[in-house]
């Protein structure tokens, strides 16, 4: 509602954590989730300290991170209110003061929901090659809720979509040509769609058509077009359900969190 509001960091963190991971997971990938929570934050801060004028964060996961009040997650979590809080409290307490650090600096330590098998470089999804944000196998897969999605569009809705949404790509002839075949790279995620007359990179076709993630294919039925979707996110850095099966194998924090950032190291930090 754009009112600033002062946190101590842990507050801030307990309530990131709590909005960002599900508090049923393992501990292990608790830690590494307010480990990456931490590690964003004081990047923000640092690195980009211009994006919120009269703040160092804000509470929209489109933009920085989740955020719920305890009182918010109490009551979402129910019966397993106290020991989900009790979880959270000691993944904050094992990693006080640590951070994923490249070359003595804090990295933007993005993380998303779920992969299909393998996360993405950086350079693949935003064009610019980031060291530690490279594509690494990811082990989660069928168990992950939402995991493999199909969304469906008659031809009437889905120029309307495009219509609403990107009223400068044109549609013209025999539906049957609206969509070319995608391009993928070798790990399934689309890099380029050709939509009518435009053609979009897999992260444009992902938020016209409202798909979980680029991770995609089309399907052509009659009067109808289908995208089959493997995970939610955009695939880059830590996925958490991933986390959440390595933390499963056996996996402590520090070792999720070098698996999926190349290069890094788990310190302290003193922040500016």
């Amino acid at each position: 509602d754009g009112e600033v509001e002062e946190l101590t960091l842990r507050d801030y963190l307990w309530g990131v954590v709590a909005a960002e991971m599900p508090a049923s997971f393992h501990t292990e990938a608790l830690k590494a989730q307010a480990v990456c929570a931490r590690t964003y934050c004081v990047h923000q801060r640092t690195l980009a300290p211009d994006k919120h004028p009269q703040a160092d964060v804000c509470g929209d996961y489109t933009c920085c991170q989740a955020y719920l009040t305890p009182d918010q997650a109490m009551a979402n979590w129910g019966e397993e209110a106290r020991r989900y809080a009790d979880k959270i409290d000691a993944a904050l307490d094992a990693t006080d003061g640590l951070f994923c650090l490249y070359d003595g600096a804090p990295i933007d330590a993005l993380f998303f929901s779920s992969s299909a098998g393998r996360t993405v470089d950086a350079q693949a999804v935003w064009g610019a090659a980031v060291p530690y944000l490279t594509a690494v196998d990811s082990p989660e897969g069928e168990e992950v809720p939402g995991w493999n999605t199909v969304v469906t569009f008659t031809d009437d809705e889905l120029q309307q979509q495009v219509t609403t949404l990107r009223a400068d790509i044109k549609l013209s002839g025999d539906p049957e040509t609206w969509l070319g075949e995608p391009e993928a790279d070798d790990t399934g995620l689309v890099l380029r769609l050709t939509v009518g007359d435009t053609e979009l990179t897999g992260r444009e076709a992902r938020a016209l058509f409202g798909l979980r993630s680029a991770r995609f294919t089309v399907e052509r039925e009659e009067g109808s077009f289908s995208f089959h979707v493997l995970g939610y996110g955009h695939a880059v850095g830590m996925s958490q359900y991933g986390a959440n099966a390595l933390a499963g194998q056996g996996k402590g924090f520090a070792e999720i969190l070098s698996w999926y950032y190349t290069g890094i190291t788990v310190g302290s930090y003193e922040a500016p």
